[in-house]
């Protein structure tokens, strides 16, 4: 299984149409987002998705019960972080601000982690594989990325858009 990868996108309305549309194009079959999308805004590019999309609240969203909303009117999903969910019988967390990473990490409780908050790409493998696929948005880097991961075999593409 496919499964997109992104964080902080901050209401970049251009890197996320083009993050869509890379992952239309890549066919995954879900998106995952680690929060700070900013606006409701955002949903005009978002419901262009063909696939499912989950994403959990960073520390910059703002009007969530709004922004919740509008993610449920596309049929998307958004939660309180932290958010666990199993995807291809892989166990799954996703949250923003990286609190307690190595600990997670190093349980081994999860099969993949994924957060944001940092702006930075980080991907560590082991039992549990960690990835912040760094900014969608490229406002701080001015490197606007995203991630695929591949369950079957758990490697991740990091995609510069």
């Amino acid at each position: 299984m496919k499964i997109g990868l992104m964080a902080d996108s901050h209401e970049h309305m251009e890197k996320i149409k083009e993050a869509v549309k890379v992952f239309n194009q890549e066919e995954v079959e879900m998106v995952l987002h680690a929060g700070d999308i900013i606006s409701p805004i955002t949903c005009q590019y978002f419901k262009d998705l063909k696939s499912k999309l989950i994403a959990v609240f960073g520390n910059n969203d703002g009007e969530k019960d709004f922004l919740r909303s509008q993610f449920t009117a596309i049929g998307a999903e958004i939660h309180q972080p932290p958010h666990e969910l199993t995807i291809a019988g892989k166990k799954v967390l996703i949250y923003h601000i990286p609190d307690f990473l190595d600990i997670l990490a190093e349980s081994g409780y999860y099969d993949l982690i994924l957060y944001g908050h940092t702006h930075k790409i980080d991907l560590k493998s082991g039992k549990t594989i960690v990835v912040n696929p760094g900014e969608c948005s490229g406002w701080l880097s001015g490197r606007a990325t995203i991630g695929i991961l591949e369950t079957e075999d758990m490697s991740v593409r990091i995609i510069e858009l």
